[in-house]
């Protein structure tokens, strides 16, 4: 519904604006410039979406090895501990606990179709002991929360449309996202904590958190201390070695299992196709209607704006054209997605702007979209604070990106 009402916007404005321009300043190069920019975009969409399907089907086959060989599994047990003592009002051998944590499992792995249906089952175990049905209880919220803040450990999606796009390494914002993500995740669960005063200074959970965040923090101030060039290489190698170091465990984990990693392969590289396929109608719509947005000069209006008042606030601007990402993330990952396309096409992939909006992209989850379907699936009604936790969530998740994008690519 929310995507609904912004491509219908997207082109109203578009109207409006290119009449304006028309009008009153007579530019009749305005609207063949948005009908041509509506049909390039189309095809683009088209050419993108079909050229995504060899890298796709690469990524899908890798994680069904990892998803049979038990990658899954492992992290769930690694993550228990600590996700225990985070909903103490399931108690301690509540059924929801083995689907929560292999959702939480999934998202971290990239594995969205495996994540959400065990998602939705974690739901319905948790409506179960709910009092009160219509109202989302404060396990609920904290899963929501915890969904929304997108913590990935493989951004899989969108180093799959960076390679279509042109980067020169795809990988390269591994590591950037990896950061944001976990500041996006770190400021979702505080949040959620304080409403529902839950003690996270617990040796358990501070074993994790304090553990996590002295590694980011090393991190950061590693790459602090490297010249712009040598952060281009430690970040690329670091990124590729690690995404090999994976795959190669996959495997290791699918012949432990006694799995035949090939046809594990095959099965998941069999959706790759699909998935592309699907893809095509979805992001053309976002395409085109970002493009005659972009046309009719509304864009640039927007773009203006935006820098004029951080100009006046003497904060740099290179990062503005990345911002209609930020704007769409919490409202439509299709919407958000097109956006990101839409930068790396007109700006290039391998540029600031471009790689902005892929961490930004990668960041978090779509607040709404997800607090639709997962409530909606249990009939819950009112929402208490998941919305305000879900965008505390995001906007922490966007920032960070905006700032490591820039210590990364700056």
């Amino acid at each position: 519904m929310v995507l609904n009402y912004i491509w219908i916007g997207f082109f109203l404005i578009a109207f409006v604006v290119g009449l304006i321009q028309l009008i009153f300043f007579g530019n009749f190069e305005v609207f063949p410039a948005m009908m041509s920019g509506v049909f390039d975009s189309a095809k683009t969409g088209f050419e993108i979406s079909l050229g995504l399907t060899g890298v796709l089907t690469l990524w899908l086959g890798i994680l069904k090895v990892g998803e049979k060989g038990g990658a899954i599994n492992g992290l769930s047990r690694l993550l228990s501990p600590f996700l225990q003592k985070l909903f103490p009002e399931l108690g301690k051998n509540h059924p929801a606990y083995a689907s929560i944590t292999m959702n939480i499992a999934a998202n971290m792995l990239g594995l969205d179709n495996a994540a959400t249906p065990i998602g939705l089952k974690a739901m319905k175990e948790m409506q179960e002991s709910n009092k009160t049905k219509d109202t989302a209880s404060n396990a609920m919220i904290m899963f929501l929360v915890l969904n929304t803040s997108g913590l990935t450990i493989i951004p899989v999606s969108i180093m799959v449309y960076r390679a279509q796009l042109g980067a020169v390494d795809p990988t390269d914002i591994f590591i950037p996202i990896l950061l944001a993500t976990f500041f996006s995740t770190l400021a979702g669960l505080i949040s959620v904590a304080i409403y529902q005063r839950i003690n996270l200074f617990n040796k358990v959970v501070m074993a994790y958190l304090g553990g996590l965040l002295a590694l980011v923090i090393f991190i950061i101030w590693g790459i602090a201390q490297l010249e712009p060039e040598q952060v281009k290489i430690v970040s690329q190698t670091a990124a590729n070695v690690i995404l090999f170091s994976i795959i190669i465990l996959f495997i290791l984990l699918a012949v432990r299992k006694k799995i035949n990693v090939y046809e594990a392969f095959i099965e998941g590289a069999k959706d790759g196709f699909k998935i592309a396929i699907g893809i095509i109608p979805y992001l053309v719509a976002i395409l085109v209607a970002i493009a005659a947005f972009r046309a009719s000069g509304a864009m640039d209006m927007f773009i203006g704006g935006v820098k004029y008042v951080l100009i006046a606030l003497n904060v740099d601007t290179n990062f503005v054209e990345a911002l209609p990402t930020a704007m769409m993330k919490p409202l439509s990952g299709s919407g958000a997605r097109g956006m990101m396309v839409d930068a790396m096409t007109t700006h290039g992939a391998d540029s600031f702007v471009g790689r902005v909006a892929s961490c930004v992209q990668g960041a978090t989850d779509t607040t709404f979209y997800i607090i639709a379907v997962y409530f909606g699936s249990v009939g819950i009604k009112k929402t208490r604070y998941a919305i305000q936790c879900g965008l505390i969530a995001d906007f922490v998740g966007i920032i960070a990106a905006i700032l490591i994008a820039y210590l990364f690519f700056g």
